[in-house]
């Protein structure tokens, strides 16, 4: 690890984002027909390494469902829109068409709204009658009051995804969430983020996580570096927790945990670089915001953006540029690695000689700064 001295008695860590690197071809090639993009956890397999990231401008019930069927897992966020109203294609309409400056404010009164457990049971049975795998999200504040409605509803895979989620959160009241308890007493894999090193990534998966969030999501529309001061560049963090998975896989007698880039994946050579640096999957969500079926009408943004105390987030334009099943299958009708994504990602691989997500782990990568 290097490190750089930015005062006496201060020093810093070098790190690289996915700009900064760049894949290396090897010596082989392959056909892009012989190359497979499958990705399993648990028991779940699916035909894409990608999760749709559980904000309200990107996954409806709807779009869980389509993304489902494509390949992929649509993650539904239990504490969004969907399980406060009944009907909130009016509020999703509302947060498309205000101006700017009244943004933010009206955003934390439309989530202002309680949450509704029979709701949350709603939405998850209207997407395992479609018959995919059902996927939800809750914040560590709020998974001990609610887990229970989101697996008796009948959720295949649990999602515990915050700014920063560690396992040993240390609080002064008793409401804090014991994760190693919590995990273990689920008959679900809880993947669990986010997380930036490897020594916070040892301890989500010592605490049972069956996946890892690596970043802090929401790359395109979060403000956490403005607000807290906190960002970390991804090529680094995925590298760094896929070397502490490895530790954990020796330490452990062979339990393997998944690691998920989540952040900073826009286009198709981010998904190829996060998947080189040790990742297993990616999480998305601005890539499918510009889809005509996503529920935020080509606006972009997350829960942070609508915290009651400090909002991390902000609502961006992204517009529309294709259909979910352009978008991530193709065929494109833009050079700029926005549409086709995982057609692309296909190719990389086949480019460079590889069969599979797991053997493409192990690509070269090399710095390159513009």
């Amino acid at each position: 690890m290097n490190f750089v001295e930015i005062a006496p008695g201060k020093r810093a860590r070098q790190a690289y984002s996915f700009d900064d690197i760049a894949i290396v071809p090897s010596r082989r090639t392959r056909d892009p027909e012989d190359v497979s993009t499958s990705w399993q956890i648990d028991a779940y397999k699916f035909d894409l390494p990608m999760m749709a990231a559980p904000m309200d401008s990107v996954v409806s019930p709807e779009t869980a469902i389509a993304i489902g069927k494509l390949g992929g897992l649509g993650v539904l966020n239990l504490e969004g829109l969907w399980t406060r109203y009944e009907d909130p294609r009016i509020q999703l309409g509302e947060i498309a068409s205000m101006p700017d400056v009244h943004a933010t404010r009206r955003m934390q009164e439309l989530y202002a709204a309680p949450i509704q457990p029979t709701l949350i049971k709603e939405r998850l049975k209207q997407i395992r009658d479609a018959g995919v795998i059902v996927a939800g999200s809750l914040s560590p504040q709020r998974t001990a009051d609610l887990y229970k409605t989101v697996v008796d509803a009948g959720v295949d895979i649990f999602v515990i995804r915050g700014t920063t989620v560690s396992a040993e959160h240390v609080a002064t009241n008793d409401g804090a969430l014991n994760l190693k308890k919590f995990i273990y007493e689920l008959d679900v894999p809880v993947i669990v983020g986010g997380c930036a090193t490897a020594t916070g990534a040892l301890h989500l998966m010592r605490a049972g996580a069956a996946g890892v969030l690596v970043g802090f999501g929401g790359g395109s529309a979060h403000t956490t570096r403005k607000v807290l001061g906190i960002e970390v560049p991804m090529a680094s963090a995925v590298a760094e927790v896929a070397s502490a998975r490895r530790d954990y896989l020796d330490e452990s007698g062979g339990r393997y945990v998944h690691v998920i880039a989540d952040g900073s994946v826009g286009r198709s050579g981010d998904i190829a670089k996060a998947i080189a640096c040790g990742a297993d999957a990616v999480m998305m969500g601005s890539p499918l915001a510009k889809a005509v079926e996503a529920p935020g009408l080509g606006w972009h943004w997350g829960s942070e953006a609508a915290h009651q105390e400090l909002p991390r987030g902000e609502r961006v334009a992204v517009g529309t540029s294709g259909t979910l099943k352009e978008i991530l299958l193709g065929p494109s009708h833009a050079a700029d690695g926005s549409m086709n994504l995982f057609g692309a990602f296909r190719r990389a691989m086949a480019t460079c000689g590889y069969s599979d997500v797991k053997e493409f782990q192990r690509v070269e990568v090399l710095i390159h700064r513009d």
